[in-house]
């Protein structure tokens, strides 16, 4: 039997740790970690997810700082907010919301988020970190994947992994995090001649490629763990990249779309929020 990995259950459990130690930070008379979310325009799914992050930083207790811009926002407004943000000791965190209006250039104002404050880990600088291995915060995604394994048991010193999909959101940055834990880590990507031969002999399969139902049975050896990451709207619901109802039964574990990945993402976020606090009061606490 395929064993439906409960996302949305270690999820609530790491958001349960992150509300117990906000409340403890608070009666000890810590500043209360705060996240400022950035919305540029009115993308009905990225309202969507900014709506549920910030529903759950204030569930955990957190302070929740929102700026909305408008659609044709120039890149010196949105700089702008960046850097009054960035400025401001209440602010832990800094979120820009993701995919921005077209006439807006990503990267020049995610470089703009401190390193301290950059709770996506998508900032060049979080980026050399984690190559480097320093200390650092993490994209959400990949280390909540992370988090699905070790809270399954999935065993990564010496595990086979391969990972589809090479991205800057997930692929790239999740590669780095296995190899640090000890997986032999194989990437397959848009010019993988065989995928079929790089994913079958895995332990682990990582899939995040944004191609619907990319991964079949024909993918995954029996007894794998499958992890699915993508997420895709359809008249009949969502669905992710593994056509997972034809895993039943070959894979050993497999998250589901809802409920797997996304869930952590979001759960992450706290934690990186949360860090991202504590981080600052440490460096604010060394002498100069």
């Amino acid at each position: 039997m395929t064993t439906t990995i409960d996302g949305a259950g270690i999820a609530r459990t790491i958001r349960a740790r992150v509300t117990e130690r906000v409340a403890q930070a608070a009666h000890a008379g810590h500043r209360v970690p705060g996240l400022a979310t950035i919305l540029v325009g009115d993308d009905p799914a990225s309202a969507v997810y900014v709506a549920a992050k910030r529903r759950a930083i204030r569930a955990a207790g957190m302070r929740d700082f929102h700026r909305h811009l408008p659609q044709h926002a120039a890149q010196e407004a949105v700089a702008a907010v960046i850097d009054e943000l960035a400025a401001d000791p209440a602010v832990s965190g800094i979120l820009l919301q993701l995919p921005l209006p077209p006439q807006l250039h990503a990267a020049p104002l995610i470089d703009r988020i401190p390193v301290t404050k950059d709770v996506d880990g998508l900032t060049t600088a979080s980026a050399g970190r984690l190559a480097r291995n320093e200390p650092g915060l993490r994209p959400c995604t990949p280390s909540g994947v992370i988090e699905l394994l070790d809270a399954e048991g999935v065993e990564l010193k010496g595990a086979g992994v391969t990972v589809v999909g090479w991205g800057e959101l997930v692929g790239r940055p999740l590669t780095q995090l296995l190899l640090r834990r000890g997986a032999t880590v194989t990437v397959a990507h848009e010019f993988t001649a065989d995928l079929a031969a790089v994913t079958r002999p895995a332990d682990v399969v990582v899939v995040a490629t944004g191609v619907r139902g990319l991964i079949g049975p024909e993918h995954v050896r029996p007894g794998a763990t499958v992890i699915d990451v993508g997420i895709h709207r359809t008249p009949d619901g969502l669905i992710g990249d593994v056509r997972a109802a034809e895993l039943d039964g070959i894979a050993g574990r497999i998250t589901p779309v809802p409920g797997g990945v996304g869930p952590m993402t979001i759960a992450m976020l706290l934690v990186n929020t949360l860090r991202a606090a504590e981080w600052t009061e440490e460096l604010q606490s060394v002498p100069a």
